[in-house]
């Protein structure tokens, strides 16, 4: 793509728009070179002298000049390239290449109220292959502001030819709406917009998701996407990173969910703020993609900046058949610098959740057995993937019972709705999710949406418009997070909520697994 001209109305503008947000004085606005886009995926090189020769010089003993510290973990070689730098520490402010800019119902119209304000009504988006739009939270609602919003995403992408957007109209049938995917981070990867090496910005806390494909994904502002969507670039401070080391054979009654749930519940809902958190070992790497995505998924629920995970074999097979742009994995180098090393033998741990009303309020699922529930929500971006909906379908069926509370299904994307009525269960004789799930007494899956993850219009489905007390496979349990301000939200995993589901109290799944 062609570089942006320092003179041009759209530098112009943008440099207009920095110091109106007041960006930080030492922030150098981008060259020319630096405003250069990768094409094909892949950076382009810059023509720009970078060092000349100088006359020799006698040598000075290392005690005197220090060692050179250009060792760097992942997300350091991610924003270093981004920006076109050899190298970077934690605390520089860098301005990087945004590779995807993702936005939704909720945030999509004030971001791109925010971009024609400063860029101008008739302004273009910097690159309209880029501009992900996805419309995923309150869509199956009759809330007239709602529906205005998808509206509003509607006609701005065909004013821009956005080529990413997937649309829906029809709300009293999603499957006569090809192009409607459902929750955005399942979409973004089940679409081939997340790749290793990459950085994925998006309106919503859970973009980091996406770290589970070894590239930099984190949530921004509607004001940061609105000069994204306008520039392609973003002014980032490079975080130190935590790595978190996961070994041992995974019991075959835990999932990634109790993992994270785990690593929150030790180090706080602050332990990780402004860190970027590595997840790696014999464990991590054993994890299919959603499992991974579900670790990555709830850093936010730490305070992370973002999680990720290093692309392997696991990473390219998923995308195979997803992307045609090409990508280039990198690797935290053997020593770079790591604020804190946490280790986790994971063959010993057991079953958790997350007791009202903080994802830090951790317990073991054993603990809260007296612990009598209301209903149980499976679904959302952290729990509502295939792989989920397979977990709690096996604990239904090792029961051979019926749910003793409402079991609501909510299936992330399009694709995870096929699945559960297509794919057969393992051991399961042929069966498939849903057939198992209606022997069991659960609600028939619904449309797939965020749905009452949070909360929403008061005609979503599933929402807690009364104070109840419900096992949720969601990332949140803040006060009023699902609906009523009252409702007491017990987070767990798929095995966890199904086996709850059971026997209507707070339920160990290895009371049906072992």
């Amino acid at each position: 793509m062609a570089s942006i001209s320092a003179a041009s109305p759209v530098a112009g503008k943008a440099a207009a728009f920095a110091h109106k947000n007041e960006l930080a004085a030492a922030a150098v606005a981008p060259s020319q070179q630096q405003l250069q886009r990768r094409v094909s995926g892949r950076r382009a090189r810059s023509g720009r002298v970078r060092a000349v020769a100088t006359p020799a010089r006698a040598p000075r003993a290392p005690s005197s000049t220090g060692s050179v510290k250009s060792a760097m973990t992942m997300t350091e070689k991610i924003l270093a390239r981004a920006s076109e730098r050899a190298s970077l520490e934690p605390g520089e402010n860098v301005w990087v290449d945004v590779d995807v800019l993702m936005t939704h119902d909720v945030c999509g119209p004030g971001t791109i109220g925010i971009f024609k304000r400063e860029f101008g009504e008739d302004a273009k988006v910097w690159d309209r292959e880029k501009v992900v739009i996805i419309p995923d939270h309150y869509i199956f609602t009759s809330d007239e502001r709602a529906n205005r919003n998808v509206d509003i995403l509607r006609d701005f992408c065909m004013e821009q030819n956005i080529k990413y957007f997937y649309d829906i109209k029809d709300l009293s049938n999603f499957k006569a709406n090809p192009d409607y995917k459902g929750v955005c981070h399942v979409a973004l990867a089940q679409e081939g917009h997340c790749r290793p090496g990459e950085v994925l910005l998006g309106t919503d806390s859970h973009t980091c998701n996406a770290g589970a494909f070894g590239q930099f994904a984190t949530g921004i502002g509607n004001t940061d996407a609105g000069f994204v969507m306008g520039t392609g670039k973003a002014l980032l401070k490079v975080p130190p990173t935590i790595r978190f080391v996961l070994d041992g054979e995974m019991p075959p009654y835990l999932l990634a969910k109790d993992l994270i749930l785990q690593i929150i519940g030790e180090i706080s809902v602050s332990g990780a703020t402004y860190k970027s958190m590595e997840f790696v070992g014999s464990t991590v790497e054993s994890l299919n993609m959603e499992e991974r995505m579900t670790l990555c998924n709830m850093v936010i629920e730490a305070g992370g900046k973002n999680g990720v995970v290093p692309a392997d074999q696991t990473t390219f097979n998923y995308l195979e058949g997803k992307t045609s742009v090409e990508y280039e994995p990198v690797y935290s180098d053997a020593q770079a610098r790591f604020v804190s090393d946490y280790r986790f033998d994971v063959s010993k741990l057991e079953p958790v959740v997350a007791k009202p009303h903080s994802p830090d309020n951790h317990a073991l699922a054993r603990e809260c057995k007296d612990v009598k529930i209301d209903r149980v929500y499976i679904g959302s971006c952290t729990g509502g993937k295939t792989e989920d909906f397979f977990a709690a379908a096996k604990v239904f069926l090792a029961s051979g019972k019926k749910v003793k509370v409402p079991t609501f299904l909510v299936p992330a994307t399009q694709k995870v709705w096929m699945d559960i009525y297509s794919i057969p269960v393992p051991g399961a004789g042929g069966k498939t999710c849903s057939q198992i799930f209606e022997e069991a007494g659960c609600d028939t899956p619904a449309s797939p949406s965020c749905g009452a993850c949070l909360g929403g219009p008061r005609d979503t489905y599933a929402r807690m418009n009364e104070p109840m007390v419900c096992v949720s496979t969601t990332n949140r349990n803040f006060p009023g997070r699902m609906g009523h301000k009252e409702g007491q939200i017990y987070l767990a995993s798929p095995f966890t909520a199904a086996a709850s589901a059971l026997t209507g109290y707070v339920t160990d799944p290895r009371d049906f697994l072992m």
